[in-house]
């Protein structure tokens, strides 16, 4: 299919670049202003492509300048004598711009290409570098103020822009980082690229299918507080595709929202919600929801964390969405931090390192230095990296506090321990320290979500996926508590159905998080956590009895199995929900109980939380192309969604709906 030039957008067009370049006729030169008048994204396109190239010059005249080898000079200085401007945009004239395109070319295959390519993601610390370079040595930079007022962004849609951010420099790109007290070089460019980003690795996922009551009563999940799918499904989308269905877990996209659920009350860490009404996609079924909201901790309630930043600098995080964006979102975490926490830094690339020995987070400086320091490059030894912040973690070990890995990378393990099974079993091993694990994924091309998700699950932590400076503020600032601080651990529901009012009934997502009936009481079965104010959603789709249901490959049953009923099954209760919990450091879990019946309200009466949360449930499964959806269009689910949205602070939802336009729009091509 082709695409006209007045929809490319205007930094992935050869001519607005052209045009920046000074190397257009003048007929041509008015048609891209004449553009640029009506299009406030092509003057900005302008303006970047000028100020990199302008730095990138500078950079290849400094001949001390760090990362480019003799060898590699000259490939460049003879791209520029050859006219391999053609390699970038295939229409540049002679002189300083053949030049710059020709070295660019070269420069992008040798790894800092993020000087010319970076027009959607800022430089990491712009604010901080700033300063510290106009006053070194004047202690810490308060982050957030300036960034907040200079960023303009639209969640789900196509735009991410930092408004006045420089071009990174070659400082923000070439660092070095200690190894074992030893000065060691890591991501100096290297001829070719560093990885063959050939595919991204998510684990199929087989949607749920309806099960009798009578045959199955009980339904047995781990609670999930993961959001990570939801930001790469609209990373998918925000880049033009649709996404494969495995990216998408249904349970995430739900859980990526915050609820308007009540807090506790009571002994517990959590208030459980349950609410039952029409189903939208089948008016025959109900839709039963399950709400959890942790507890809020305030500032002054927060423990004292003791944190080690686990980064992978390994080549393949060589890449404008990887490393820089990395370091800005530690940055962000770190601005949050006060003097009762800690914060150590450990890396890994061909080998693991510790860049920071633990240090106190007001001394601020120390830390984002400790980050600005860091390059990419090398091979990719996650296990041994895993070792060495789980020793730094234990060795600093704050009893009654927040102990915490962070992992901040693109999954892409290739030296030492590497398999799935064997990484999971290390993380296993480690997360009966007492230490618990936060992995953070970045990147495209080469993300291992599936690992990255495991290692997550097993090291009693939670998964997101970084895909913009937003995303991290969401994460790491907005959502601090949630993301750090355990307040419940191995959290497990039980759903029992009553088999003389349910027919049948489907979980809807949380398909690697189902459990066997006899997990729910053994304490020694791993579940999932739920973090300070977090809220977690679950979604069952009910057939009432009568309703009818078919089960694919069962015929109708000749006799009943379910032995006879008791006198509960006759009190008009629809299901029983059970929930089991641990302390974060405790070892013996707590029950729930919770009877629930059905009013018989519809779906247009449920409470906004409920059709939201349905909303977009419908959404994935539509990505997901279920079968359980029948003829339900994005049309319908755009309009549940807009009619739920609420109050929505902070945008999401909005986002949401911005999501839901642009798939449509991929759709139609």
């Amino acid at each position: 299919m082709s695409t006209r030039r007045e929809d490319t957008h205007p930094a992935d067009d050869p001519i607005v670049t052209a045009y920046a370049l000074g190397e257009l006729e003048e007929s041509e030169r008015a048609a891209v202003e004449t553009r640029m008048a009506a299009d406030p994204r092509a003057a900005q396109a302008v303006a970047e492509v000028r100020r990199a190239a302008e730095q990138l010059e500078e950079h290849l005249a400094a001949q001390s300048a760090p990362g480019l080898t003799d060898a590699q000079r000259e490939r460049i200085e003879g791209a520029a004598r050859d006219g391999g401007q053609r390699v970038i945009v295939g229409r540049f004239g002679s002189g300083r711009w053949k030049r710059v395109a020709a070295a660019a070319s070269v420069v992008m295959v040798v790894g800092i290409g993020a000087l010319l390519f970076q027009r959607r993601f800022a430089a990491p610390g712009e604010e901080w570098l700033a300063a510290r370079r106009a006053s070194p040595g004047s202690g810490a930079v308060t982050l957030g103020r300036a960034e907040r007022a200079s960023t303009a962004a639209r969640y789900g849609g196509r735009t991410l822009t930092t408004k006045g951010a420089p071009a990174p420099s070659s400082e923000s790109i070439i660092g070095a980082f200690s190894v074992e007290g030893e000065a060691e070089s890591f991501g100096h460019v290297t001829d070719g690229l560093v990885d063959d980003l050939s595919g991204e690795a998510y684990d199929p996922i087989d949607g749920n299918p309806f099960l009798r009551a009578g045959d199955a009563p009980l339904s047995t999940f781990s609670v999930d507080v993961d959001t990570a799918s939801y930001s790469n499904v609209r990373r998918w989308i925000s880049d033009g595709s649709l996404p494969p269905a495995d990216a998408v877990r249904v349970e995430e996209l739900v859980n990526y929202f915050p609820y308007d659920y009540a807090g506790p009350d009571g002994p517990h860490p959590f208030a459980t919600h349950v609410e039952v009404a029409g189903c939208p996609w089948e008016p025959r079924h109900r839709l039963v929801r399950i709400g959890i909201k942790g507890r809020e901790i305030d500032e002054a309630g927060r423990k004292p964390s003791n944190l080690v930043f686990l980064l992978d600098v390994s080549g393949s995080m060589n890449d404008p969405r990887k490393l820089p964006l990395l370091k800005s979102a530690m940055g962000m975490l770190t601005e949050q931090l006060g003097a009762n926490d800690r914060v150590a830094i450990a890396v890994y690339a061909g080998a693991a390192g510790l860049v920071l020995v633990p240090t106190p987070a007001d001394n601020r400086w120390a830390i984002l230095e400790a980050l600005e320091r860091l390059e990419a490059g090398g091979s990719t030894a996650g296990a041994a990296g895993i070792e060495l912040a789980y020793e730094v973690a234990r060795e600093h070990f704050i009893v009654g506090g927040n102990n915490r890995v962070i992992l901040c990378t693109d999954g892409d393990f290739n030296v030492g321990v590497a398999a799935d099974g064997s990484l999971v079993r290390l993380i296993e091993k480690k997360a009966q320290s007492g230490v618990f694990l936060t992995v953070l994924g970045f990147g495209t091309g080469n993300l291992k979500d599936a690992k990255m998700e495991k290692l997550a699950d097993k090291g009693n932590g939670n998964y997101a996926y970084i895909d913009s400076r937003l995303e991290a503020r969401k994460v790491l600032v907005e959502q601090m508590g949630a993301t750090l601080e355990t307040i419940a651990k191995d959290v497990k529901v039980q759903v029992e159905f009553n088999p003389l009012a349910v027919e049948g009934y489907r979980l809807i997502g949380y398909e690697n998080r189902l459990l066997a009936a006899r997990d729910f009481a053994d304490d020694t079965k791993d579940a999932g956590e739920i973090g300070a104010g977090h809220t977690v959603t679950a979604l069952y789709e009910v057939v009432p009895v009568g309703a009818g249901l078919e089960v694919p490959g069962l015929g109708p049953l000749r006799y009943q199995e379910n032995g006879r009923p008791t006198n509960a099954a006759f009190d008009g209760e629809l299901l029983f929900v059970k929930l089991r919990y641990k302390e974060p450091e405790g070892d013996e879990s707590t029950l729930i109980e919770v009877p629930v019946s059905d009013a018989g309200g519809s779906f247009f009466e449920a409470d906004g939380e409920l059709r939201f949360a349905a909303s977009v449930a419908a959404f994935g499964m539509l990505l997901r192309g279920s079968q359980h959806l029948g003829k339900t269009t994005l049309d319908e689910v755009a309009d549940w969604a807009l009619e739920s949205t609420g109050d929505d602070p902070g945008g999401y939802r909005a986002g949401f709906l911005e999501l839901i336009a642009a798939t449509g729009e991929l759709r139609k091509e």
